[in-house]
C-alpha cells in the first residue's frame, strides 16, 4: 500500500450506524489522520465527537478553526460550517452557503484535501440521500489519490455512493466490515 498522510470520511443519512462500526475498529497505531466530514443538524445537546471519543481508541475532537491536523487522530467537522484543510495542514471553518443543500459539504472538503495531500489521500464516501461527495471522490481519484465507495447493496441509503460509482470507478468498493480493515491496511 502507498503512504497516506490522510483520510477523509464522507457521509449522510445512514452513515452514523456505519461510522459506528468502522471507527471503533481503527488501530491505534496509524500514521495519519481521519476526518469526518457528516451531514447532520445542529441542534445535538452532546457532541458527535464525545459520543464516538467513548467508543474509540483513537482520540476525536470536533475540528477547530486553525486546529493543526495530528496523526492518530479522528475529527469531525462541526455542523453548520464547511470545513477546509490548509497547505499548512490546518483546519479552516468555512460559513459561506450551503452546497448540495449541506454545510458542512463532502465535496468542498473532499476537493480541498485533494489539492493538499494529493496522493497520500484517501477518501471514503458512505451511505446518503444525495450526491453531495460524488464530485469530490472523482476529484480524489484525478489527483491520484485512493477512493473508496461503500457498496450500495450495503448502504441504507444508496445515492450517495451510486452517484459517485456514475463519476468515477473507485480504488475499492466495500462492504461495511470492509472498510475498517481498507483503512487498517495503509
Amino acid at each position: 500500500m502507498r503512504r497516506v498522510d490522510l483520510v477523509v470520511i464522507g457521509g449522510s443519512a445512514g452513515s452514523f450506524t456505519v461510522l459506528l462500526e468502522i471507527l471503533p475498529k481503527i488501530r491505534t497505531d496509524i500514521d495519519f489522520a481521519i476526518v469526518v466530514v457528516l451531514h447532520r443538524k445542529n441542534n445535538f445537546t452532546t457532541s458527535i465527537a464525545d459520543v464516538f471519543d467513548q467508543k474509540c481508541a483513537l482520540p476525536v475532537l470536533e475540528c477547530e478553526d486553525k486546529d493543526r491536523i495530528e496523526k492518530g487522530k479522528i475529527y469531525f467537522a462541526p455542523a453548520d460550517y464547511h470545513l477546509l484543510i490548509e497547505k499548512d495542514s490546518c483546519f479552516s471553518l468555512d460559513y459561506s452557503e450551503k452546497v448540495n443543500f449541506s454545510r458542512p459539504a463532502i465535496d468542498i472538503t473532499f476537493k480541498n484535501a485533494a489539492d493538499v495531500y494529493e496522493s497520500k489521500l484517501v477518501g471514503i464516501l458512505l451511505s446518503g440521500a444525495n450526491a453531495d461527495g460524488a464530485e469530490g471522490l472523482a476529484y480524489i481519484k484525478q489527483k491520484s489519490g485512493t477512493t473508496i465507495v461503500q457498496n450500495p447493496e450495503s448502504a441504507e441509503i444508496a445515492t450517495m455512493p451510486n452517484e459517485a460509482l456514475k463519476l468515477c470507478k473507485p480504488s475499492f468498493i466495500a462492504n461495511v466490515g470492509e472498510i475498517a480493515d481498507l483503512i487498517n491496511q495503509f
